[in-house]
């Protein structure tokens, strides 16, 4: 889980979110009830925590709650930032097009660096071979057509630790 400043509380959380966040931010519990389980070790009652994570999360507390997979443990080895020179006007539009894929698992807008980096528009893509991911690179390219003036593939060359945000319990 990602935490951000409570927009409604901007001195934080209060005593009881902060002990379910700190509980949750390393992920929920690997378990059929894991809502119940956090609520076990907390000593609160499991309604009271799922009432509460979906108010952070409606509230911006807490930014999302999702499964992260290790794609290397599934067998997707090859991945491949593709990068794309979108004008910014259709930047919005484009990038819904292209996190539609199912082999993308994000997409997000970022500044260009003229004039060595002309991209505007970042999909990670995900494949078992180098070859799969410049083939779904290329489905990628066929679906923006003229939208993207020019786009590359960036590979991963290491698995990097990767973790949120973490506050002290």
């Amino acid at each position: 889980m990602t935490v951000a400043a409570r927009k409604a509380d901007p001195q934080g959380l209060d005593p009881v979110d902060r002990r379910i966040v700190v509980e949750t931010q390393g992920g929920l519990p690997l378990c059929p009830r894991p809502y119940h389980a956090v609520a076990e070790r907390l000593g609160l009652a499991p309604d009271d925590v799922m009432r509460r994570m979906r108010r952070m999360l409606a509230e911006g507390a807490i930014r999302r709650i999702a499964a992260v997979p290790n794609h290397y443990a599934l067998g997707y080895r090859a991945n491949g930032m593709s990068v794309w020179d979108v004008e910014d006007a259709r930047v919005s539009e484009v990038g819904r097009r292209i996190a539609a894929f199912d082999f993308v698992s994000h997409c997000y807008r970022r500044p260009r660096h003229a004039p060595l980096w002309p991209y505007n528009l970042f999909a990670m893509v995900h494949g078992r071979t180098r070859e799969e991911v410049k083939a779904h690179v290329a489905a990628i390219g066929a679906a923006v057509d003229d939208a993207a003036r020019a786009h590359d593939v960036l590979f991963s060359t290491r698995i990097l630790k990767k973790t949120g945000l973490r506050i002290a319990g």
